[in-house]
């Protein structure tokens, strides 16, 4: 038998190792890739065989899985009912100052605190603002 079967059952052992500990799918290829190298050195293949066999199925394994794979795992966005607020106008309430890290706005009867889309833009009260984005529990506005 081929001395590098235990090489190859190595490599098998440590990939399966790092996909469980990662659970990103980053190496399940490669110990498919090597679990098919290691039939191969079974079956007595000369070495070059054997990293052609295991250079192939892991390729093969990537381009046919992982755009599979990536579109299944993929973190899908929720909405929000607080989208709705983005592209509405409301008034500034208190002055948005960035540097100052102040500023509030009221959309839709709702008081949230705001901050301009610019960081060197201040906002007086009683102006307009469209809302431009959320970013967390704060409207990123911008003046009318």
């Amino acid at each position: 038998m081929d001395p590098m079967v235990w090489v190859w059952l190595a490599v098998v052992v440590i990939a399966v190792v790092v996909e469980g500990y990662t659970a990103q799918l980053v190496s399940i290829w490669f110990a498919l890739g090597a679990l098919c190298a290691l039939i191969a050195g079974m079956a007595n293949m000369a070495l070059w065989g054997q990293v052609l066999v295991f250079a192939g199925v892991s390729l093969l394994t990537v381009l046919l899985t992982r755009p599979l794979v990536r579109r299944r795992l993929a973190t899908r966005r929720e909405a929000t009912n607080a989208d709705r607020y983005v592209g509405m106008q409301g008034v500034v309430l208190q002055t948005i100052d960035n540097v100052q890290g102040k500023g509030q706005v009221k959309v839709q009867g709702s008081v949230w605190t705001a901050r301009s889309e610019t960081e060197d833009t201040a906002i007086p009260e009683k102006a307009t603002v469209t809302v431009v984005r959320i970013e967390g529990a704060r409207l990123i506005v911008r003046p009318v």
